[in-house]
């Protein structure tokens, strides 16, 4: 039997409640202490409304064959233990990345509630990208 059609708010709701997510201070924090703070926003976000200060910039496109500890195109880094934090522009689509990981193995994925918005709207560090004012 066919699985019935689902929203993409109900998979976002869905995966909300899978994860424990981070609300920015908390992945300052979990940075801080050696968890990696992973940004996926495209080129011209980061541009446009700079970077996260210390971030690993890995564009959503390609996050799972760089985070799969199995994969030849994994990064060095990647381990099923990795403390992953991933970062978009608001927290929607980090959340079903973060869950991609999980399935993947990567049990300590996890992404951060409101994404680079709420960090800049916080104050938190960010580094100014060519655009950006």
């Amino acid at each position: 039997m066919a699985t019935p059609p689902r929203t993409i708010d109900e998979l976002i709701e869905k995966a909300w409640q899978q994860l424990r997510r981070l609300e920015p201070l908390e992945a300052l924090e979990a940075q801080r202490r050696g968890a990696v703070l992973v940004d996926i926003r495209p080129q011209a976000d980061r541009d446009r409304e700079g970077l996260l200060p210390g971030a690993l910039v890995v564009e959503r496109t390609v996050l799972e064959w760089r985070f799969d500890p199995a994969c030849e195109s994994r990064l060095d880094i990647a381990s099923y233990d990795l403390e992953v934090v991933l970062v978009c522009n608001e927290g929607y689509s980090s959340t079903l990345a973060a869950l991609s990981l999980q399935q993947l193995g990567v049990a300590r994925a996890t992404d951060m509630v409101g994404g680079f918005r709420a960090w800049a709207a916080l104050g938190l560090p960010v580094q100014r990208g060519p655009g950006s004012h």
